[in-house]
């Protein structure tokens, strides 16, 4: 059973070893539509052996396959094809979104289609990557050193960004020359099965690309088998934090892109309403849902009051509704946990700040994961709601004292994924940029461009993804030192 408008072949098994074969044991996931709560379609549900089996075959398909041997050039003629699949399917993938997760019909084909670009711009560093390179020498006559692939690599993604985390995470592996086990969250496991079918269609080696769709015990067997040789995980700091556990205790690889509570910095010069109009829009992006998010907004104690009018003006004019619906601004959160999750840190606010507007659930939607925009002033920055990762459209506005006030506030956090300054003026944007201690900054907004590095400082995370720096995590680094050049440089 897929979704409307989605085609998946073999929901009910998994990609293994280049086949699509029978799961090992009788479990299902059930996917749930976040505007209706109805089930819209189901999937295999893998056990430690379906893990095994997954591991077997992409561990003989880099020891043994022909991937590793192949050169850039010729994995990129793979890489191309599977990119044209994807875009001819991103229909399907934009249905999936909103299936899924309750993307917005108005936001899906641009978070897919940007996805896909992203896709092919990762496959074109086969072409333009470094990966053997000559250097000076004090000691030998020929020095090489040598970018090679890191071996069997796990792929988990979260749900609620599943076919743009995923899709650039087997394009790194493959352009790198790894082999790679897909994990999708449970939740959202559509995309992954896409993606192998488009392998499977680009003709791909057995055993290079593997799905398996497992839940958390089983997903905890697959990352401490000792056949996988880098685990590339983005979602939640606390997950991550046992994988980074696990990887360590036997020294594999692991890149981990986490959790983020990012801040705003709001400077005098910038107009109130423009500062309103962006906090209180962003927020609602992808209902709040985005490890980026602006969920802080630190403000002059002299300018908080008149914003927190201005941006309460705002998210009450945001039109809530069913995603399907092309008008709609904010629909609904992706999971029935994640309602009862940010419902829990609205009560907490309730104790420690003054809540402006929202907080509950929209009185016309009585079917559904929704949850108006919410907005709570005068909040201590030590508290929970401005602390912990909320995952919804709640935002913290926050008095400061002056500008080193507000460096002070935003770097007061165990996260450090991103930020942004809104001032009109570009050198002060790059002054307190340079001061806060954030994987990314943006002038005037949530600035993300995933051709450049992403990623996070502190509890955020470990490594980056996007552009050449995306890469390095799935390479090994070798020198060779001869003492003559090879016929082969």
């Amino acid at each position: 059973m897929n979704p409307q408008g989605v085609n998946i072949a073999h929901p009910d098994k998994f990609f293994i070893g280049g086949q699509w074969v029978d799961p090992a044991g009788s479990g299902v996931f059930d996917l749930v539509d976040p505007n209706s709560e109805a089930v819209v379609g189901h999937v295999a549900e893998a056990n430690e052996a379906d893990m095994d089996r997954a591991v077997a075959a992409a561990r003989a398909a880099f020891d043994q396959g022909p991937w590793v041997d192949l050169s850039p050039a010729e994995r990129a003629r793979f890489l191309v094809a599977m990119g044209e699949e994807l875009k001819r399917r991103e229909p399907e993938l934009a249905r999936a979104f909103t299936a899924q997760v309750g993307g917005l019909v108005s936001f899906a084909p641009q978070m897919v289609g940007g996805a896909t670009m992203v896709f092919n711009s990762i496959s074109g560093l086969c072409d333009s990557f470094r990966f053997v390179e000559k250097r000076p020498s004090m000691m030998v006559d020929t020095a090489i050193v040598i970018r090679e692939p890191a071996g069997v690599v796990v792929a988990i993604a979260p749900w609620n960004a599943p076919y743009a985390i995923m899709s650039s995470k087997v394009a790194y592996a493959l352009v790198a020359g790894c082999t790679v086990i897909m994990k999708p969250s449970p939740e959202t496991p559509l995309e992954a099965y896409i993606i192998a079918e488009a392998a499977e269609a680009a003709g791909v080696p057995a055993g290079v690309v593997n799905l398996v769709c497992g839940g958390r015990d089983a997903s905890d067997y697959l990352v401490r088998n000792p056949g996988v040789d880098k685990v590339s995980f983005t979602g939640s700091t606390l997950a991550g934090k046992r994988i980074g556990e696990v990887c360590a205790s036997r020294v594999a690889r692991c890149t981990l892109e986490l959790g983020g509570k990012s801040a705003a910095i709001i400077r005098d010069d910038f107009p109130i309403e423009a500062a309103a109009a962006i906090l209180g829009n962003t927020i609602t992006m992808m209902s709040g849902q985005v490890c980026a998010m602006l969920s802080r907004a630190i403000v002059p104690k002299s300018r908080h009051d008149e914003l927190a009018e201005a941006i309460a003006r705002v998210m009450q004019a945001v039109k809530i509704g069913h995603s399907d619906d092309p008008d709609t601004q904010l629909g609904p959160v992706a999971m029935k946990r994640q309602l009862e999750r940010i419902e829990n840190y609205v009560e907490d606010g309730r104790r420690t700040a003054d809540l402006v507007t929202g907080g509950g659930r929209p009185a016309h939607m009585n079917k559904g994961y929704f949850i108006e925009p919410t907005l709570f002033a005068n909040v201590d920055n030590r508290s929970r709601i401005a602390q912990e990762e909320i995952f919804g459209p709640v935002l913290a506005l926050i008095p400061a004292e002056d500008e080193a006030d507000a460096v002070r506030i935003a770097n007061e956090s165990n996260f450090g994924l991103n930020g942004a300054v809104l001032t009109q003026d570009a050198d002060a944007a790059y002054r307190l940029s340079r001061k806060m201690r954030t994987g990314g900054v943006g002038q005037n907004g949530l600035r993300m461009e995933f051709n450049l590095p992403f990623g996070g400082f502190k509890q955020s995370g470990i490594g980056r993804e996007g552009g050449e720096e995306g890469l390095w995590p799935y390479l090994e680094t070798k020198t060779i030192l001869l003492d003559a050049a090879p016929s082969a440089l």
